[in-house]
């Protein structure tokens, strides 16, 4: 069974987002893969980088990292709206 692809035939939508939020803290994607460890969650520079190319589909846990990380909501990283989590 195929797996599912946005219209344009992306493998998640969240990876334009993801790229903007690093730069805006000013982060690597090694750096953001460090703080991320250090959170606990398991995700090395490659993970990270084919997230942001589109080559890889996104987990739950993945998308949950990201929004405690960058202290936005899932909706954002989705959509681009809801940008701050209180």
């Amino acid at each position: 069974m195929p797996k599912p692809r946005t219209l344009t035939g992306e493998k998640n939508l969240i990876s334009q987002h993801l790229t903007e939020l690093r730069k805006r803290e000013h982060l690597s994607q090694r750096d953001l893969s460090k703080k991320l460890q250090l959170a606990g969650y398991d995700m090395d520079k490659n993970v990270i980088t084919r997230i942001e190319t589109n080559k890889r589909f996104v987990t739950d846990l993945e998308l949950k990292a990201f929004s405690e990380i960058f202290h936005v909501s899932y909706e954002y990283l989705i959509d681009g709206s809801k940008i701050e989590v209180e």
